[in-house]
């Protein structure tokens, strides 16, 4: 089953993040606003992955002397979209 959904990141630069998972894997990623290059390139490695490795994997990397980051809020994202 196909799921779409959006998600709001926090402490960030992108305003949006848009996911489409299939059958608990992850088939499209996109963001609005941020680091247009890094965003695509992050997209392109989870594209294909399971949504629970892409969590393990993301979950709490930090960017720079924040305490988040884009790749932590991804896996925000998803956990949030899980527990749902």
């Amino acid at each position: 089953m196909k799921q779409e959904f959006n998600f709001r990141p926090k402490g960030v630069c992108p305003r949006m993040f848009h996911f489409t998972i299939e059958d608990g894997r992850i088939v499209d990623f996109s963001a609005e606003g941020g680091c247009n290059g890094n965003l695509k390139g992050i997209g392109a490695l989870i594209t294909g992955m399971p949504v629970d490795q892409v969590i393990e994997r993301l979950n709490g990397i930090q960017c720079g002397f924040k305490t988040t980051s884009c790749p932590d809020q991804i896996a925000a994202a998803l956990k949030e979209h899980t527990s749902e």
